[in-house]
């Protein structure tokens, strides 16, 4: 399987970026403000005077491989994560990723043995609640026979100013290629949005 981005909510943009700074003087949004906001936030990110574009809000729902979830973690500033979790429920659905760069005889191996280690979490698991080990204790511990490839169901959320954090540490050429691509979907979905055009302009992320 591949990993998948949706952006499931948003909030501010543009318009919520600019007010945030002109609040030290007035927030009265006129024409002439407003054709001029793009070089207030090119301003503002270049000399680093990033609060205001904590102002806004981004929502995706992320299912990855455990790799990529580990690396969003990192991204505690700002970040907002809950997940899918193989501790308090037996995952029925067996879904891992499948890295698409690697041969097609590769990814078959790959496979195999997957569908052998996803056997082998659901068999411990039952085996270890018939020799009586409470159920809890058994879904939880039952996920060490999990693959690394192992997908879960992410909701991540981030401000504006830490999604620009994320985009450059993960959407760059040092980055794992799943975070990359990842981190990549969710700023297309950003830009699709058409509300953050200025903002990301003012990073350097323009069309």
């Amino acid at each position: 399987m591949i990993n998948s981005v949706e952006l499931i909510g948003h909030y501010g943009g543009d318009e919520s970026h600019a007010l945030s700074a002109w609040t030290s003087t007035s927030r009265e949004l006129t024409d002439g403000k407003r054709e001029r906001m793009d070089k207030l936030l090119t301003m503002l990110a270049e000399a680093g005077h990033h609060t205001p574009f904590e102002k806004s809000y981004l929502q995706f729902l992320v299912t990855c491989d455990t790799a990529s979830h580990i690396h969003l973690i990192k991204h505690r500033i700002g970040v907002s994560i809950n997940g899918e979790s193989a501790r308090y429920k037996e995952l029925q659905e067996d879904k891992c990723y499948t890295p698409s760069d690697w041969p097609q005889e590769e990814q078959q191996a790959y496979e195999e043995n997957v569908k052998a280690q996803y056997e082998k979490y659901h068999e411990v698991l039952e085996r270890l609640v018939s020799k009586g080990v409470d159920r809890k204790r058994a879904k939880e511990s039952a996920r060490f026979y999990l693959p690394y490839g192992n997908q879960l169901v992410l909701d991540v959320s981030f401000n504006f100013r830490s999604f620009m954090h994320f985009q450059g540490l993960r959407n760059s050429e040092h980055a794992q290629l799943e975070i990359k691509n990842i981190s990549k979907a969710m700023l297309e979905a950003v830009r699709e949005t058409g509300n953050f055009d200025k903002s990301l302009g003012a990073f350097g992320y323009d069309d």
